[in-house]
């Protein structure tokens, strides 16, 4: 059953958080019907004045939506994320760096990466930073240390979370992923290790959340850089 704005009386949103907490509602689309997701992107498409996030969209999903749903937003596949509008872009407002420690990580950081994006946030993607080849790293950090947050993205062992702590002063946001072998347990692993990590203040978030790190992220931003 529709609303008067053509919503699903059962999605009710939220249009006050963004001025109660300074991060908009997103849409998480994983398990949601089809129809829903339909309804949904062409009332927030381009130009519709509510910028909204749609994450964990499936690019199979995506794929099998109408083309002018397809059209009327920002979709990238990796991410998994889309958007018709993107709130302002916040000029002279901190920046983050998203590191990754390989390209197998890639679809999570570059949903950290999208969200910032989507928030009007700056930042720099560094991928491919795992400490296998620790110079890989080392020969970034001075780049990655002109950020202002530094969010770590790692699956199997995730040590990078460790090493960075112990390599940088900034906010730390570590996101453990699911990539790995049987004893990696879906990112059990990586996340037991953030949490274990010896690199004292480091914020650990759940398995494969870029979108919570990013979200964390932007809190962070708004209060040292007001």
């Amino acid at each position: 059953m529709s609303s008067p704005n053509g919503i699903n009386r059962d999605i009710l949103f939220d249009f006050d958080r963004n001025a109660r907490i300074g991060l908009p509602e997103s849409v998480f689309c994983q398990g949601k019907p089809v129809e829903a997701l339909v309804a949904l992107m062409r009332k927030f498409a381009r130009g519709s004045g509510h910028p909204i996030l749609f994450t964990r969209l499936a690019p199979d999903i995506f794929r099998s939506l109408p083309q002018d749903v397809q059209d009327g937003v920002d979709y990238h596949a990796s991410s998994r994320t889309a958007w018709g509008d993107t709130l302002p872009r916040r000029a002279g407002v901190g920046r983050v760096a998203v590191v990754s420690a390989g390209t197998s990580d890639g679809g999570v950081a570059w949903e950290a990466g999208r969200t910032l994006t989507y928030l009007g946030i700056e930042h720099s993607m560094f991928e491919d930073c795992g400490v296998a080849g620790l110079w890989r790293l080392t020969e970034r950090l001075s780049e990655i240390n002109r950020h202002d947050v530094v969010i770590a993205v790692a699956g199997m062992d995730a040590a990078l979370a460790s090493v960075l702590g112990g390599l940088t002063a900034k906010p730390l946001l570590a996101v453990p992923t699911s990539v790995g072998y049987g004893v990696v347990n879906r990112g059990e692993s990586a996340l037991n290790s953030m949490l274990a990590s010896c690199a004292p203040g480091v914020s650990v978030f759940n398995v494969d959340n870029g979108y919570g790190a990013a979200c964390a992220a932007a809190r962070i931003v708004g209060l040292i850089c007001r």
